[in-house]
């Protein structure tokens, strides 16, 4: 079974992703509220894949896929963000995150992306 961290500020997008992504699949799902958290929570349940907003407090999206990906060289995240933040989003692809999900998003590109990232090496 696939573990998948969900990272965003917002409790109802977090709910939104991981009801999407419990429709068609049996995933563990792990959710993070901040880049902070995010952080421990990768180093705690070692997920195949993470979700992360840019914008949240204590720690933004692109400072903790920096950190993920210097804790885990390997690891696949995935933004998934609003638009208007091109400098950020250039920032999270120079770091190494794997794909991008422009918010609002529909289900269908949520599914495609995890599963094109999971089946990616």
């Amino acid at each position: 079974m696939k573990k998948i961290l969900i990272v965003d500020d917002v409790r109802l997008m977090r709910n939104i992703i991981r009801n999407t992504l419990l429709e068609d699949d049996t995933y563990t799902i792990f959710e993070a509220n901040n880049g902070q958290d995010a952080l421990e929570s990768y180093k705690s349940n070692r997920p195949h894949l993470v979700t992360m907003d840019i914008t949240m407090e204590k720690k933004n999206g692109v400072d903790a896929v920096r950190d993920i990906l210097s804790f885990d060289r390997d690891a696949k995240i995935v933004m998934v963000s609003s638009l208007g933040q091109d400098k950020l989003m250039r920032e999270c692809i120079q770091a190494g995150v794997k794909d991008f999900i422009i918010k609002p998003f529909s289900k269908q590109r949520i599914k495609e992306t995890v599963t094109k990232v999971l089946c990616s090496n």
